[in-house]
């Protein structure tokens, strides 16, 4: 509009002074008539700008929230956990306030910061998955059974056992050993001990954990198949004394075992 308004100033300056042709005057015209376009034309194009960044806040913002609300459904039980993670998704969406305030200030100023804003949103929505995942382990925690009674950590155990998470497992059952040692799962928990050190090929630690059960559970269910491991655990690490022997109590102690009956068979390998 300054460019415009010069020129029809300009105009009027040659016309009184007397100085303007014929040709002049519609070089002048010509020249306002061009000016006119370009200043349609570029506020078109600004019309355009503003709106698509508009727009493009807008459906970030309508997931952001869309997600944020997912998040706020929890179980009653988890609720004070859920109160926590409200505060931080708060937080979140008073970071979202500023960032909308910025856009709409760069977008006023002409300056529409891109990068800056997907760094922004970017940070924000990794926040807000580290929250939607805490809030599922502990739906999933819930749903399952609780790993503060006896029971629960011993299943917990057996689950570690079976996903290859040897070290967990332990962890698991000595906790219980130790939180319990007077419980029915105990010398369970010894023979599962026993079992992730021979998974592992530690098998003097297996012998060790065997022999918890075999020494002070002798009338357990377990106290026949920690012999046999015991047995092959000796076998594996080159000791056939010790391994025939052990086969030979397994097998004199408890002859009408199913394990017993694995015993003629390793002894003629011995």
């Amino acid at each position: 509009m300054v460019i415009l308004q010069r020129v029809i100033l300009f105009a009027l300056l040659c016309s009184a002074a007397g100085c303007a042709t014929r040709g002049d005057m519609q070089s002048l015209e010509n020249s306002t008539n061009d000016a006119r376009r370009r200043i349609v034309r570029l506020e078109k194009e600004m019309v355009g700008v503003r709106q698509m960044a508009n727009d493009e806040i807008q459906i970030s913002l309508q997931g952001l929230r869309k997600e944020m609300d997912t998040i706020r459904k929890g179980e009653a039980d988890l609720q004070a956990s859920q109160d926590t993670i409200r505060v931080d998704m708060r937080e979140m969406s008073g970071k979202a306030d500023d960032l909308k305030i910025l856009l709409q200030k760069s977008m006023e100023d002409g300056k529409f910061q891109k990068e800056e804003s997907d760094r922004r949103l970017a940070a924000l929505e990794n926040k807000l998955a580290k929250l939607e995942q805490k809030l599922g382990d502990q739906q999933v925690s819930a749903t399952s059974p609780s790993d503060s009674t006896p029971e629960g950590i011993y299943e917990g155990g057996l689950a570690a056992f079976k996903a290859g998470e040897m070290q967990k497992a332990r962890d698991l059952l000595t906790r219980l050993i130790e939180q319990k040692p007077n419980h029915v799962l105990i010398p369970n928990c010894h023979y599962w001990i026993g079992e992730t050190y021979y998974s592992e090929k530690n098998y003097e630690q297996a012998i060790l954990a065997f022999q918890d059960v075999i020494k002070n559970y002798p009338k357990n269910d377990k106290a026949p198949a920690a012999l046999l491991k015991q047995g092959l655990s000796f076998k594996n690490i080159g000791d056939k004394k010790s391994a025939r022997y052990v086969l030979n109590k397994l097998k004199d102690d408890y002859p009408k075992s199913e394990e017993a009956k694995k015993v003629k068979a390793l002894l003629k390998e011995l």
